[in-house]
């Protein structure tokens, strides 16, 4: 029997399809160069910026798209409920063994769809345009490695979702929540000293001109950072970037290699100003509360989705995982612009944070100027691009913002 289509369905497959249709439209079609973007760069660095980022969201779009059309496809056709059928025959009638041959063969079906876009967009595109440093087998072993990891985590939650909704039927979805959120939290703590060095080699920052900086900003900050690291970013590219993560012991800085080789001193104590300033303004705390509030919506929606859509059963089926994997999709999409203006908002605050702690404006706004000519950011992008898919605001945006918090 094909899923039964109700009105929380059609909300969301209307609501990603007018936002994939407004963003395909605003990539072909950006619009004007607003004024502010031109005082900072020329015609050329804006043209090839909005050139390498259009074919990127085109490439994004376009594997979002093929996934979820294969998604829709299966599980309102009737198809995903005969291949969970037949996986049942195979497993022998083990209700694991189904599930997990069922997750299985979506899995690498998904993966299947999205390999050319991802290998195009990550690879390809990259080496194109001079960013990319590794070879081919290098991003093999990284895509290796990575669905390698996604495919064992997947799994094993796939399994204790199951088991999760035929023990507690009326209540899962809280203890779904409840969980979800739990990993949060170990996902923050052990994620910088447990995944994060499977990929990349980190070390601590050594310069002692580096190291005298972040000192004397932790001073002004009062905050006792005395974890920085550098990460060797420059075996994949050439890009330029910082981030901060953790809590508690785990909590660190992380400067790329290629900031530390190609920008001034001054600039990389505006980018560690600025990663501290997350930090005072307890952005990875609001962060996870906002998650966490989130995952609470998301997982009682699907519960209410999964009772008004399948047919009742004495266990959940395994084409149960499409229907779900279907909607945690389309509800991503849809929630983007949301998850996207928190992040921006957060990015300002730091950036006026910082400013205020190394009072040097002129090095954050050339900062800002930098990296966005040697990174090929969209600095004038659509307003709906912006709004839909930017987790920081457009250099001359946040040039403006810095500029009025500390006036000379």
């Amino acid at each position: 029997m094909p899923l039964r289509l109700n009105t929380v369905w059609l909300v969301l497959i209307v609501t990603a399809g007018i936002f994939s249709l407004l963003y395909l439209w605003f990539t072909l079609f950006p619009g004007r160069v607003g004024p502010g973007a031109g005082y900072y760069f020329n015609p050329e660095q804006i043209n090839l910026g909005r050139q390498y980022n259009n074919v990127m969201r085109l490439a994004y779009l376009g594997g979002f798209l093929v996934q979820v059309t294969f998604l829709l496809w299966l599980v309102f056709s009737g198809r995903a409920e005969a291949l969970s059928h037949r996986v049942q025959q195979v497993a022998g009638g083990s209700y694991g063994g189904s599930i997990l041959l069922f997750f299985l063969i979506l899995w690498l079906l998904l993966k299947l769809l999205d390999l050319p876009f991802n290998l195009f967009g990550s690879y390809f595109w990259q080496h194109q345009w001079g960013f990319s440093t590794q070879g081919l087998g290098a991003w093999w072993l990284d895509y290796i490695k990575g669905a390698g990891l996604e495919l064992v985590l997947s799994a094993m939650g796939v399994l204790l979702l199951f088991w999760v909704i035929n023990r507690v039927p009326g209540v899962w979805w809280l203890a779904c929540a409840g969980f979800i959120s739990i990993w949060l939290v170990f996902q923050t703590f052990f994620w910088p000293v447990v995944v994060s060095p499977l990929f990349n080699r980190f070390t601590p920052v050594e310069d002692p001109a580096v190291l005298s900086m972040v000192h004397n900003l932790s001073n002004k900050a009062g905050l006792p950072v005395d974890q920085v690291y550098v990460m060797d970013a420059s075996r994949r590219t050439t890009r330029a970037n910082a981030y901060f993560t953790g809590l508690g012991q785990t909590k660190r800085i992380v400067l790329y290699d290629t900031l530390l080789s190609n920008y001034p001193p001054d600039e990389v104590e505006a980018v560690v100003a600025h990663e501290m300033a997350h930090w005072r303004q307890g952005h990875i705390i609001r962060g996870l509360t906002l998650g966490i509030l989130g995952t609470f919506v998301l997982w009682g929606l699907l519960f209410i989705l999964l009772r008004t859509s399948l047919p009742m059963a004495a266990r959940l089926q395994p084409y149960a995982w499409a229907v779900i994997l279907l909607f945690f999709t389309l509800a991503h999409f849809a929630a983007g612009p949301l998850q996207s203006y928190f992040s921006r908002s957060m990015e300002l605050e730091a950036d006026r944070d910082a400013v205020m702690l190394t009072g040097n404006v002129p090095a954050a706004v050339r900062l800002q100027v930098d990296l966005a000519a040697k990174n090929l950011s969209d600095v004038a992008p659509a307003p709906f691009i912006q709004w839909f898919s930017y987790s920081h605001p457009p250099a001359p945006k946040r040039i403006e913002i810095m500029q009025q918090t500390v006036k000379p």
